[in-house]
């Protein structure tokens, strides 16, 4: 089952309910435009990949959802549902990109139910191709480990983070599935433990051996020789450096000063051609988030609290990335980068 799709039989998306793992595995429905954006900011679906096709996915539905026999009507409402849907995740360049790619489809309609027949094959085309280019991009980089290698990531990157199979944990699996006996360190990845709950998760379902540690570990596991290479996803690559979940720089820190390979892992679509670092705006969430654990109090409920979604790790920290069209060495070359679309 993909961690998001397209329900034909009544016209809604469907996806794994991912706030729910490890003690549940649920598909919820998503029928409409709030709906959506709620699953996306309570992190029901989460990961670059998966939001490239739920951008996608609501264009969809808001379509499918619209009364107006008028064409121009319509693209309006789909440009306008575009932007809220854009701002539930501000840092994650793939939302935008699958909202936009969709929009951009949609002008080749020449009546509403055209428009409507496009946006959908169009987001059903985001999913399809997220599939085959995470399978193509843990093709490549699985050449980058070595049988009997333990590989440190950080968050979650694997399938719950795409349609399928996915970007960090895809090189793992792809690697895997060469005969490559390949261990993983998860670190728990707070405040939301991904790592924790959903990476350990996966690995544990595909039997593939996983020790899961503390984010503030790292340092001790590399020191100690524990850790051949770290390889973590991304939510938005601009020319400078590589937005992912809070932490991933002191990893990319730690892994630099013990002479250890550091990865990033992400599809093209992932790139911000435009963007450079202090350009990009980086989510805050709820404090809540680190005042309570499952539900409990862990902190005074009136202290302040900075919940920043995620950090930048500069390119000198970046060994390579590895996309479905191979593996790229910063620094990059404005030509080079410019292949990539």
């Amino acid at each position: 089952m993909r961690t998001i799709d397209w329900n034909d039989e009544n016209g809604t998306i469907i996806m794994v309910d991912q706030t729910l793992l490890p003690a549940e595995y649920r598909m919820i429905t998503c029928d409409n435009i709030g709906s959506l954006c709620e699953a996306i900011q309570s992190l029901r679906v989460r990961g670059a990949p998966a939001l490239g096709a739920a951008g996608g996915f609501g264009i969809a539905l808001a379509a499918g959802c619209s009364s107006t026999d008028s064409m121009e009507v319509l693209l309006d409402e789909l440009r306008k549902v575009g932007d809220v849907i854009k701002a539930t995740r501000p840092t994650a360049v793939n939302l935008a990109w699958g909202v936009d790619r969709v929009l951009d489809a949609a002008r080749d309609g020449y009546d509403v139910s055209g428009i409507r027949s496009i946006v959908l094959k169009e987001a059903k085309a985001i999913a399809d191709e997220d599939v085959e280019l995470n399978k193509r991009l843990g093709a490549h980089g699985a050449a980058l480990l070595e049988d009997g290698d333990t590989v440190m990531t950080h968050c979650n990157a694997g399938r719950m983070a795409c349609v399928d199979w996915g970007t960090a944990l895809g090189v793992i699996r792809s690697a895997v599935e060469m005969g490559k006996e390949i261990k993983v360190i998860a670190s728990e990845t707070r405040p939301l433990n991904q790592g924790g709950r959903i990476t350990a998760w996966e690995l544990m379902e595909d039997k593939i051996p996983v020790t899961l540690i503390t984010d503030s570990m790292s340092g001790h596991v590399m020191r100690r020789g524990m850790v051949d290479s770290v390889i973590v996803g991304a939510d938005r690559i601009t020319q400078d450096a590589v937005f992912n979940k809070i932490g991933t720089y002191t990893h990319s820190i730690v892994a630099k000063e013990h002479e250890i390979p550091f990865y990033v892992a992400a599809p093209v679509s992932t790139f911000d051609f435009v963007r450079m670092e202090d350009e990009v705006e980086i989510e805050l969430r709820d404090g809540d988030e680190l005042r309570f654990m499952v539900g409990k109090q862990i902190a005074p409920l009136e202290v302040e609290v900075y919940n920043p979604a995620f950090d930048a790790t500069p390119m000198e920290n970046v060994t390579a990335v590895v996309t479905e069209n191979g593996v790229f060495r910063p620094p990059f070359l404005l030509d080079e980068v410019r292949f990539l679309q």
